[in-house]
């Protein structure tokens, strides 16, 4: 079938929402080294070679390492409450330029509060102080998502649930559970997701990216996940995929991350269009659009062009996502009727 040219204005264009966006990695580089100025931050003092060091260039390699090693670098800018909001604002502003109308914006409280040994309280209410006002300044809803990593101590990660679970409410709504999955468990964490879940905190949970299908499983029924942060690997088992469908649980996909991070090894290649095939619920995302060097709407000609997914089918990922959303069925109800008519469905 003849395909239709499309522009990048059509992507930009589209509303969209994002519900897998981490705050780390969505540092302008213009801003890194104005930090890095201010607040004698050592890094190269030129744009290109900062570039180097925090976003992922064509000649790295294509692992998983690689990619986390980007993060070490970003962890020396987070110095003063003001730069936390400087970056927060920024990234709900990014978003909204390109039309999305619902973003969950995930952050590290505890990777944001080392550089200055910071109060995880007070992190967690400057970003949410200043998410509040980047929505309202720039017509975007905001959801934040506190995340703890899987190398760090379950005793850190009690702390963040349990200030989620104590300030749960429109705008902090949920908690993830991210990091090298390859090499840590998530069984620690069992019992302080569960916990937060009965609290009333949404849960969502990277696993099947780095790791295998079994951790889908693993988030699901142990984690109480009711999402997949990347989930891209569940294909690699059927009894998974079926449990994912009744369960109705949601893959939060970056392709562009996928590529860069070795999950997959060509970016055609990429099981998004398998996973919509099996009748499972994706949403497209960018993950970290600084590190990868993309906007959201870059991930949709993506997965239009390279993957040949097709623009009706995105459309319905973007109201999948609305659906899925961390938001009261009030609030989701009134996303989704109103991205139906701006989309056209």
């Amino acid at each position: 079938m003849f395909k239709k040219k499309t522009t990048p204005s059509l992507w930009t264009d589209l509303p969209k929402v994002e519900l897998h966006r981490h705050l780390e990695g969505s540092l302008r580089l213009s801003t890194m080294l104005d930090i890095a100025r201010k607040h004698g931050v050592t890094v190269p003092a030129s744009l290109f070679s900062l570039s180097g060091l925090v976003q992922v260039q064509e000649k790295d390699p294509l692992t998983f390492s690689n990619f986390l090693e980007k993060f070490k670098t970003l962890r020396l800018f987070y110095r003063t409450p003001e730069v936390i909001h400087r970056i927060t604002r920024e990234a709900v502003e990014d978003a909204a330029k390109d039309n999305v109308r619902y973003l969950e914006l995930r952050f590290t409280p505890v990777a944001l509060s080392r550089a200055e040994g910071f109060p995880l309280h007070d992190v967690m209410h400057w970003v949410d102080s200043s998410a509040r006002e980047a929505a309202k300044e720039f017509g975007i809803k905001v959801g934040l998502i506190a995340s703890v990593n899987r190398h760090e101590s379950p005793e850190l990660a009690e702390q963040v649930a349990w200030l989620t679970a104590e300030r749960r409410d429109d705008f902090l709504v949920g908690l993830d559970l991210a990091g090298n999955e390859a090499e840590f468990s998530s069984r620690p964490f069992h019992e302080i997701f569960q916990e937060a879940k009965r609290a009333g905190v949404y849960i969502t949970a990277h696993a099947g990216e780095w790791g295998a299908a079994a951790n889908v499983r693993d988030a699901i029924e142990n984690l109480g996940a009711e999402r997949i942060g990347h989930g891209v690997r569940v294909l690699e088992d059927d009894s998974i995929v079926e449990l994912a469908k009744e369960r109705g649980a949601v893959f939060e996909v970056c392709v562009t991350s996928n590529f860069q991070s070795g999950v997959v090894k060509q970016i055609e290649s990429h099981p998004l269009p398998r996973m919509i095939e099996r009748g499972l619920k994706v949403t497209v995302n960018t993950d970290d659009p600084s590190i990868s060097r993309i906007a959201l709407s870059d991930e949709f000609q993506i997965a239009h062009e390279k993957l040949n997914v097709p623009l009706e089918t995105l459309k319905q990922s973007v109201l999948t996502a609305a659906q899925a959303a961390f938001l009261s069925e009030s609030d989701k109800a009134d996303l989704v009727k109103r991205l139906k008519k701006e989309l056209n469905v």
